[in-house]
């Protein structure tokens, strides 16, 4: 008999070749993943357990922006660094024309730090004093030197500052994720509070919505386009443009340069605000992107009934968009403490 052949067909040959050359670009493709992996992860990784500024040049950008920024604000009556123990916090005081006893202390969004508030000062000042600060652990001028790990702490750095202040008490008034640094001192350390007031705060009465969450993602990596952050910055300002804008070109650079260490915020139960003695006013935009206008609403609504103030036309800058109106319903809630 014929020995059978062993010698594979030229279909069979032509079967294997096929499945090896798969198996080589699926071995290509994996190791190409794991190298943008190990890449992404070395170029994510900051040893450094404080907040920092990845380069000299990230933090002199910075600063350039940071005083063009600042010009578009009245001249500080003083400037005051208060150490604590998490790190030093720069204040600047402004000298106002009203006869509020206590002065307002002025907490900014993320990246933003005191020049956020230029639209808002000369409205504000016809109330009386006010102070402002650059958040520890955000792009600014305070310098974290110690790690920032849970919400106790970013309640006990803010309560030292206020300290350091020559008055008893302020009335403390937050803007996006000021509003949730503010809420979180008023539920631990409320000391130094006479009132409080919440501007569009993020965390507070609603989840920061998924699509924010991830239109915010490319932004927050430092070696993407400057067009990234821009497009994200105009987003949460409902579309307007951001270019050439000092404050927008001081949140864009600080984003792109510095390296954050904070806690991420936790959901705020706004009963707890409802239950303390504290009086709370709540300032709220109709078209914001950082929470769900038609959940968050009337959850602010049934917590501090009477206190909630919405803008359905404004967007999360609120501020900016509604300076006059923001310092008109601080002024009438204050005048209502006295």
């Amino acid at each position: 008999m014929d020995q059978e052949s062993t010698t594979p067909t030229t279909p069979t040959r032509a079967l294997g070749a096929g499945r090896r050359r798969l198996r080589r670009l699926l071995l290509g493709l994996v190791v190409v993943l794991l190298g943008g992996v190990l890449a992404l992860t070395l170029a994510l990784r900051t040893p450094s357990p404080v907040g920092h500024w990845r380069s000299a040049a990230d933090h002199d950008a910075f600063l350039q922006t940071y005083r063009a920024a600042f010009a578009d604000l009245p001249e500080p009556a003083e400037t005051l660094d208060v150490r604590t123990d998490y790190g030093v916090v720069r204040m600047y005081r402004f000298e106002g024309s009203g006869d509020e006893p206590l002065p307002l202390v002025l907490l900014p969004g993320t990246a933003s730090a005191s020049p956020v508030w230029a639209d808002n000062l000369p409205s504000l000042l016809r109330i009386g004093d006010v102070w402002t600060l650059d958040l520890l652990g955000e792009p600014g001028m305070s310098v974290q030197s110690r790690p920032i790990t849970d919400h106790a702490d970013q309640a006990r750095w803010l309560d030292q500052a206020l300290a350091g202040l020559p008055e008893p008490e302020v009335h403390l008034v937050g803007l996006s994720i000021g509003g949730w640094t503010a809420a979180n001192l008023a539920l631990r350390e409320p000391t130094h509070l006479a009132s409080l007031t919440l501007v569009d705060p993020v965390q507070v009465f609603g989840d920061i919505p998924l699509e924010t969450v991830l239109r915010s993602l490319p932004s927050s990596v430092s070696w993407t386009p400057k067009a990234w952050r821009d497009s994200f910055n105009s987003y949460t300002a409902g579309g307007a443009p951001v270019e050439d804008v000092p404050v927008a070109d001081m949140i864009e650079s600080g984003m792109a340069g510095y390296a954050l260490k904070l806690p991420q915020p936790s959901r705020i139960d706004p009963t707890t605000l409802a239950g303390s003695d504290l009086p709370v006013l709540v300032l709220l935009a109709g078209r914001s992107v950082m929470h769900d206008a038609a959940t968050a609403i009337p959850a602010a609504e049934r917590a501090l009934p009477g206190r909630v103030r919405v803008y359905p036309d404004a967007t999360h800058a609120l501020n900016g968009e509604y300076p006059d109106e923001l310092a008109a319903d601080v002024a009438a809630f204050l005048a209502q403490q006295r």
